[in-house]
């Protein structure tokens, strides 16, 4: 029996997973799309910086040159050799470079450049041609000043301590994978899927899969469904991904005896939902809304779900849904049936309208 995923381990998806964005950019031109979906051959270039000035940067080169080459990439370092994309490492005790905005989208990922940050950190940029991409991410130390750290750890060299500390987050840090999926390289993901490591990574890769919208990794998907600890992970991802995954979702819906994965499910079907504008999804989410017995999490991703594909069936069923709730008084509020309520009423927003169903 699939057994639902731990908390911990869907706590750290959250963290280290960019899930909003789709990973083949909407500004790359046809060309670019084109050479990064063909992209072998990778130029790095590695600054490190202290306050004393530039320090030799190879330890970090030698890292950042693994962990790609360990992802299928080849690693040139000599600007005259032929490369498809140049990707950039530059290191500082200080950061200078402020990154792009204070807040929204991107930029309140725990890996995005922070304006506040004054501390130790590496900025990792790439280049197609001539032309600097715009995706950034960002490792910090522990530490913000490199001094008293050293100091506390009986370094001399402050800024040596930093360099240190930072090529050991970039050895932790799974840029090859989002670089992957950021230059369409499903293969690539499937390969680290299928190898033996950390459930962790492999729920990072799942969620990467589902936001490229991959057709080749559907099979994978579906086998993963299998997997005690990537299933939940891969029914949201099946959700991304096509309308052949509506069928199994649906069966995961009804029949699975684990909330955590009938929310899943829920939550896969709002986005195939929304995605393909497919209404199959409708009737199997109104007959488990408000079905007996139906864990109140299972419930809030039904609501959401149906609001992401308005559907007149769904307006009664929802506004039914709201009155009952309306009728609960807690004190101090129940924080599940906060959530539940807030997105019944959106999911109403969205379905209703009087010029729609007058």
């Amino acid at each position: 029996m699939i057994r639902p995923i731990s908390a911990a381990i869907l706590l750290m998806v959250l963290i280290l997973v960019p899930i909003p964005t789709s990973a083949y950019r909407d500004y790359f031109t046809a060309e670019q799309k084109e050479q990064l979906a063909k992209a072998q051959t990778v130029l790095v270039e590695v600054l490190a910086l202290t306050d004393k000035g530039p320090v030799d940067a190879k330890a970090i080169a030698d890292t950042v040159t693994r962990r790609l080459t360990e992802m299928g990439y080849t690693v040139v370092t000599k600007p005259t050799d032929p490369h498809d994309v140049v990707f950039k490492v530059k290191c500082e005790q200080h950061k200078t470079w402020e990154g792009t905005t204070t807040m929204g989208s991107d930029a309140d990922l725990p890996d995005s450049p922070s304006r506040v940050w004054k501390g130790p950190a590496c900025q990792l940029t790439y280049f197609v041609g001539s032309t600097k991409i715009k995706w950034q991410k960002e490792v910090r130390t522990d530490f913000e000043d490199a001094v008293a750290a050293a100091a506390k750890a009986n370094q001399a060299d402050a800024g040596e301590y930093a360099m240190a500390q930072l090529n050991q987050r970039l050895a932790e840090y799974d840029f090859p994978v989002l670089l992957a999926a950021e230059w369409g390289h499903a293969d690539r993901l499937l390969k680290v899927l299928d190898s033996s490591g950390s459930q962790v990574r492999k729920l990072k890769v799942i969620a990467l899969l589902g936001e490229m919208l991959s057709d080749e990794a559907t099979p994978r998907l579906k086998q993963a469904l299998q997997d005690k600890d990537l299933a939940a992970q891969a029914a949201v991802a099946l959700g991304n991904v096509g309308k052949d995954s509506i069928p199994i979702l649906i069966e995961m819906l009804r029949n699975s005896k684990q909330p955590d994965l009938q929310a899943a499910a829920a939550k896969g079907l709002g986005q195939v939902g929304s995605v393909h504008g497919d209404a199959r999804i409708i009737p199997p989410l109104l007959e488990m809304l408000d079905a007996p017995g139906v864990d109140i999490g299972v419930q809030t991703e039904i609501a959401w779900a149906l609001g992401k594909l308005p559907d007149k069936r769904s307006v009664e069923p929802l506004f039914a849904l709201d009155r009952k709730l309306q009728k609960i008084r807690n004190d101090p509020p129940d924080p599940k049936i906060k959530k539940l309520k807030e997105a019944v009423f959106w999911a109403i927003k969205q379905v209703y309208t009087e010029d729609q169903y007058s």
